[in-house]
């Protein structure tokens, strides 16, 4: 299975008795919209609805970070997500929050992971089957693991700075990187990390919300200054569109991009930590 599927290999493929399909569609409070109603009301035939802000630390104050690998384990088996599945991840989410859920399963373990190109936006537009409700699945085990290798810490991030041993890259917007727009959250100063670089994430999609060629993506992180021979850890708002990055980066053949998890709600928000504005 390739890391990238289309709805065509999806449609073909469904039915099939080793597959799993995640609908990871998760909107900001802002966005005023409910993406668990949404799922009920219609999703792909036979998918099951990922909670990333459930599945997560609920104890940590930031948002959605990584929960405690038995807690991610439990919730995949109560979705039916098991040790042997292929799944296959989508959204309806303009965050492309997708790839949280593809990094999070590959991070805990799972070994056969894609994202549907286009989401269920394509879906839909191609006139596709979609069904509503609560889907009934049947408990699977899922083995816990965790591959900290995919995730990096502020302390890490700090430590960083001084020996410049990984580039980091930020998936925010332009004008949230360079401090021109406020920060949305309280207390959260804006700018970036001293010797970061700038791929909004949104630069990897096409108008229809499909990925970009693999060499249109190269070109975005050469132009970035980013040596994907070399190590590298993206980060974002709050750790949910930086995995769009490393997926990205994997699309390219490098498939060991590590997430910075508190991204920049935890890094702005510390009085201590140094902050650059500007381009």
């Amino acid at each position: 299975m390739n890391l990238l599927v289309s709805t065509d290999w999806l449609a073909a493929e469904m039915g099939k008795t080793d597959l799993r399909i995640i609908d990871a569609t998760l909107f900001l409070p802002a966005m005023a919209r409910n993406a668990r109603a949404e799922f009920e009301a219609a999703h792909i035939p036979g998918a099951v609805f990922f909670d990333i802000e459930e599945v997560s630390d609920t104890s940590n104050p930031l948002p959605s970070m990584l929960p405690p690998a038995e807690k991610f384990a439990s919730r995949c088996q109560a979705l039916g997500l098991g040790d042997g599945s292929r799944i296959v991840v989508y959204d309806n989410s303009p965050l492309r929050s997708a790839a949280r859920v593809w990094w999070m399963l590959n991070l805990f373990g799972a070994h056969e992971v894609a994202i549907l190109d286009g989401g269920f936006g394509k879906w839909q537009a191609e006139g596709r089957a979609v069904e509503s409700g609560k889907p009934i699945v049947r408990h699977r085990h899922f083995t816990v693991w965790a591959d900290k290798a995919l995730v990096r810490d502020m302390g890490q991030m700090t430590e960083n700075l001084r020996t410049k041993a990984e580039q980091v890259v930020d998936a925010r917007g332009a004008g949230r990187f360079t401090g021109a727009e406020p920060d949305p959250r309280p207390g959260v100063r804006p700018g970036h990390m001293p010797g970061s670089r700038n791929i909004p994430y949104s630069a990897l999609f096409n108008e229809d919300g499909t990925y970009k060629p693999p060499a249109e993506i190269k070109a975005l992180f050469d132009a970035a200054n980013i040596d994907l021979s070399k190590p590298v850890t993206a980060t974002c708002g709050s750790g949910i569109t930086a995995p769009v990055l490393a997926f990205g980066a994997a699309l390219l053949g490098k498939t060991n991009v590590a997430v910075y998890d508190g991204s920049w709600s935890e890094w702005g928000a510390h009085p201590h930590n140094p902050v650059v504005t500007g381009a």
